[in-house]
């Protein structure tokens, strides 16, 4: 019986199920976790800074030294909303630091322990948080960027979504494999934890929503990953294109669910560079 553009149950799961696609996954988290621990141990002056009072409204940044009032790039997590940690992408932050911007690697409270309402308002809590504390951090609080992979990818958008009081604090975005449509979700294995009903799950859909305004978004997911995450990327680059959004949107080749957020970590790549051109830093 199909559930969902013509896929049955079993053939949905399977779509959205990135382990069973990436079945050495661990190889690349286990090399993501060993890289960021390097960098922590290298600059461990901002770790772990309260944006708000759940225990995981807690954010790590890293500044470039020698640069006053540098841009910021905040990277949000993945992990299906449900899972993840900011340690675990440390790394990410030296592709902007050499290039004189700082970075900050966001954590937030995961589903089920929170709504997803809940977590989306943490997130843009923490867009605010840092907006209002630039001077006293050290960077530019006009300047903030914002990337994500996966959930992080959804988070992004929904920061650069209309409807909140933060709306056009963020200068530009950047999603990686995102989740933009979380009806088929809903319809999926994982909603036994995310607990999405239609409301929520179209109110948390930023392919359904308004842009806040024309900041740039750069959109890119790998050729090697499943057919719906890159119909989610066509879905939202067709929903902002058309109200007037600057969208760069790229599938690239041999990359799957976790090569391509490695990219954003590799100083050298061409990801990263297209990130800091949009961020201004040539």
């Amino acid at each position: 019986m199909s559930v969902f553009r013509g896929y049955d149950q079993e053939q949905l799961d399977a779509l959205y199920d990135t382990r069973r696609m990436v079945p050495d996954w661990q190889t690349y988290t286990d090399r993501f976790e060993a890289r960021s621990a390097a960098l922590r141990a290298r600059m461990p002056d901002a770790l772990a800074l309260a944006y708000g009072p759940h225990p995981r409204e807690r954010l790590d940044l890293f500044l470039p030294g020698g640069v006053e009032r540098p841009p910021l790039q905040a990277f949000f997590h993945g992990g299906y909303w449900r899972s993840g940690e900011k340690e675990r992408y440390s790394y990410i932050a030296e592709a902007f630091l050499d290039a004189g911007a700082a970075a900050a690697i966001v954590e937030y409270a995961l589903v089920p322990g929170v709504d997803m309402d809940e977590l989306v308002r943490q997130c843009r809590a923490a867009v605010s948080w840092l907006a209002a504390a630039a001077d006293r951090l050290g960077f530019d609080g006009e300047r903030i960027h914002v990337s994500g992979h996966s959930a992080g990818g959804h988070i992004v958008a929904m920061l650069m979504a209309d409807g909140w009081e933060g709306a056009g604090i963020v200068k530009s975005g950047l999603g990686l494999s995102g989740l933009y449509e979380l009806e088929p979700i809903r319809l999926t294995y994982l909603n036994e934890t995310l607990g999405l009903d239609p409301a929520a799950a179209a109110r948390n859909s930023p392919a359904l929503l308004t842009p806040a305004g024309a900041a740039p978004l750069l959109l890119a997911v790998g050729g090697d990953e499943r057919a719906e995450f890159l119909r989610q990327q066509q879905a939202m680059e067709d929903a902002w294109l058309g109200e007037g959004v600057p969208i760069t949107s790229s599938v690239l080749p041999g990359h799957n669910h976790y090569t391509i957020v490695e990219l954003l970590g590799d100083a050298d790549g061409e990801l990263a560079a297209a990130v800091r051109r949009q961020m201004g830093l040539g």
